[in-house]
């Protein structure tokens, strides 16, 4: 059984840092992608950042390029998103995400967890 556990989500004030965790288990880490996408309250889904752990190459939204970075720790079966420079606007739910390939949108990848809470004051 896949399983997805998102971790490291919390309150924080714009301009700081949060890392998320995702710890995956259930399948073959090396040959799976994993991202993340988040939604906030009364907002659509929106594809974040998301990683191939076959070959290291990731994608960004452009929202967050420059200021997030995602990365795999294979012997930890873990994905971590490190944000910096937080903005108000990065306040939602956060969800890991994976499937056999890199999906786009990343929302629609085929496993999901139960989500993070990441909250950004102004």
């Amino acid at each position: 059984e896949v399983q997805l556990v998102e971790s490291g989500g919390g309150l924080v004030q714009a301009g700081g840092s949060l890392k998320l965790s995702c710890a995956a288990s259930g399948f073959t880490f090396d040959r799976f992608a994993i991202g993340w996408f988040r939604q906030a309250p009364g907002k659509e889904r929106e594809g974040v950042s998301c990683i191939s752990s076959s070959d290291g190459s990731t994608y960004y939204t452009d929202s967050v390029k420059g200021r997030f970075t995602i990365s795999s720790d294979k012997a930890k079966n873990t994905v971590y998103l490190q944000m910096s420079s937080l903005k108000p606007e990065d306040t939602a739910v956060y969800y890991c995400v994976a499937d056999s390939k890199v999906i786009l949108p990343i929302y629609e990848m085929n496993y999901r967890g139960k989500g993070t809470l990441v909250t950004v004051s102004s």
